[in-house]
């Protein structure tokens, strides 16, 4: 009778082993899975439109100015299909790999966008993005 009496106790203790298996999966697949979520970026870096001077010069760099209807890469203009080719002859001949694009107010966004991306894919290693100054009165 004592055997009987053992087995009606109910069984109170937690158990941890799958509590700890899952935790551990969990953090194996955080481990795994947090490379892929840090991207890069594009570091940007702010100056004053009045500096005196600055780290290059307006020809030591390829120059593109954006506006709406066309696109011009130092100072001719290019068509939209041909920008990649010219942007690559350019940077090729090019020390610096310096790319300096000014764009008028009414260029929309997605146009400025793919040109910085063209830009970047075809050898940039650095990007400036100009502005007018305004006129003092």
């Amino acid at each position: 009778m004592a055997g009987s009496a053992d087995e009606d106790v109910a069984i109170t203790d937690i158990n941890v082993t799958p509590l700890v298996d899952i935790s551990l999966v969990l953090v194996i697949i955080f481990m795994v899975t947090s490379p892929m979520v840090v991207q890069s970026g594009i570091v940007v870096t702010s100056s004053k439109v009045t500096a005196s001077h600055g780290k290059s010069t307006r020809s030591e760099a390829v120059q593109i100015r954006l506006t709406e209807k066309s696109i011009y890469v130092d100072n001719d203009k290019i068509d939209e299909s041909k920008f990649e080719q010219v942007i690559k002859a350019k940077l090729a001949q090019n020390k610096k790999k310096l790319v300096i694009i000014t764009s008028d107010r009414d260029v929309r966004h997605g146009k400025l966008v793919w040109v910085l991306d063209t830009s970047k894919m075809s050898g940039a290693k650095t990007i400036s993005l100009m502005k007018e100054e305004k006129e003092k009165k």
